[in-house]
């Protein structure tokens, strides 16, 4: 079959684009060779939030006697706590199902591999193989767990984000090699469940790319809870001969022996670029991703990426955005390029962090003179009453222009308070606009206006 527009990949990037191109008119069929919905909806964002919530409840039941209320000898069941996570995303996948056949996309389940004049071979389960053909083709492959030469991933004792949300069996002793978001989500999570945990962070500080502040923050938090911390130290290699692993750790002070039962490799991730069919059509890449222009169109006419095989934050909600962005300019629309610089990141661990924009540090360091602001959610009413205290919102404005340059959350609920600075962001809003637009209270998100005034000096709950 002849289509307007075949997509390799069915994550959020190309459900997105293929129900985006269907509302446009497009004929479209999307290829997926495991389930719709990719890592995100399978293996990712969606299934590890469920585990989170199960960690927040088990959480929240364990400290009962903090809000008056008297619990006795609670206990999880590890395999049901999975469990639900997997129906989660099943039910998750089964929704995209449903949006394909609303949308009238076609599904080509198989191993799509792109070739020359624009066509799309796919590969079944049995080995059979069928070329499509179409006018365009967006390859939305996504990314792996990648795997570093001390940690080859055996998929028992040395592991990827993938198998730790799905363990047979709860560890009692985890090591967890790296602090981005996938590291500290787990760690969070297994530590509340029961289970020792170590992080292991190559930089001088866990969750490297947040403000410097929300780092030292976390680290308070989660050394509180039992969590042990190892900074500016490597894993130069791990010992599976014997019934666990004996991690070798190279810290400033010579090699520490860390033994655990399970090691996590949560060192970031690779893009899915391999047997593609990159080379045959000849599209460039670049460092490991394949090279895009601003709407995501390859070297060669017809050929598009969007998404984590592409070079832009391997985040779900811009390969949404940028799958958008691509078919509406197939369409012949004229979208906007996407701004990088306002892209929010969250991360659910507890307590939660959010950021846009600038740090302090990247804002001074391009040249801005910067007014700062922060308020403690420990000052927050709303904060008090719901037993959560830790964490703060840190606010960067150009003191030149008012502009918010930046904004940084870490606490209960900040990755749904976010949205509010991006917004505004996106508006060029002032420090005085902030101030002077009425928040609700008692809400956690007071938290922002405050933040906004103590830049100013015109702080009123401190």
């Amino acid at each position: 079959m002849n289509y307007d527009l075949i997509i390799v990949g069915s994550g959020p990037g190309g459900y997105v684009a293929a129900i985006r191109a269907s509302q446009l008119g497009l004929k479209t069929a999307i290829v997926e060779k495991e389930s719709l919905g990719g890592v995100c909806l399978n293996w990712g964002c969606i299934p590890t939030k469920a585990l989170l919530k199960s960690a927040n409840v088990f959480e929240y039941i364990n400290h009962a006697a903090d809000y008056g209320i008297e619990v006795k000898d609670a206990k999880h069941d590890f395999g049901k706590v999975v469990k639900r996570s997997r129906d989660v995303a099943n039910g998750m996948s089964g929704g995209v199902q449903f949006l394909m056949k609303k949308n009238k996309i076609d599904v080509l389940n198989g191993t799509g591999k792109v070739l020359k004049g624009k066509k799309v071979s796919v590969t079944d389960e049995k080995g059979k193989t069928t070329e499509y053909s179409a006018k365009n083709i967006i390859i939305a492959t996504g990314a792996r767990s990648r795997e570093l030469p001390a940690l080859k991933q055996d998929g028992k004792k040395i592991i990827g984000y993938r198998k730790a949300m799905s363990l047979e069996k709860q560890p009692k002793k985890m090591v967890v090699v790296g602090s981005g978001a996938i590291g500290v989500e787990f760690s969070y999570f297994y530590n509340a469940m029961g289970t020792e945990v170590t992080i292991v962070e190559y930089m001088d500080r866990i969750v490297p790319v947040e403000d410097e502040e929300v780092s030292k923050q976390l680290e308070r938090s989660f050394k509180k809870t039992g969590i042990k911390i190892m900074t500016s130290a490597e894993v130069t290699g791990v010992d599976t001969s014997g019934s666990g692993c004996v991690v070798s750790v190279k810290t400033k002070k010579g090699v520490e022996k860390i033994e655990c039962d399970v090691v996590l490799s949560a060192a970031g991730i690779v893009a899915n670029i391999e047997n593609i069919g990159l080379e045959t059509v000849g599209i460039k890449t670049e460092k490991g991703k394949i090279a895009v222009d601003e709407f995501y169109k390859t070297n060669v006419e017809g050929y598009y990426a969007i998404g984590d095989c592409t070079p832009g934050q391997a985040l779900a909600h811009v390969a949404s955005a940028e799958g958008i962005i691509c078919v509406e300019k197939i369409a012949g629309h004229k979208p906007a390029p996407l701004d990088y610089n306002n892209i929010p990141g969250c991360t659910y661990c507890s307590p939660e962090i959010a950021s846009v924009g600038y740090t302090e540090k990247a804002a001074v360091e391009k040249g801005y003179e910067v007014k700062v602001g922060k308020f403690p959610f420990s000052a927050s009413g709303k904060a008090s009453a719901a037993g959560h205290k830790d964490g703060f919102v840190k606010l960067i404005f150009d003191a030149k222009y008012g502009e918010l340059l930046g904004a940084h959350m870490i606490g209960a609920n900040v990755t749904e308070m976010i949205a509010e600075a991006v917004v505004a962001r996106k508006l060029e809003t002032t420090g005085m606009e902030i101030i002077k637009s009425v928040h609700p209270h008692p809400t956690m998100s007071e938290a922002v206006m405050e933040a906004a005034a103590a830049a100013y000096d015109e702080v009123i709950h401190l």
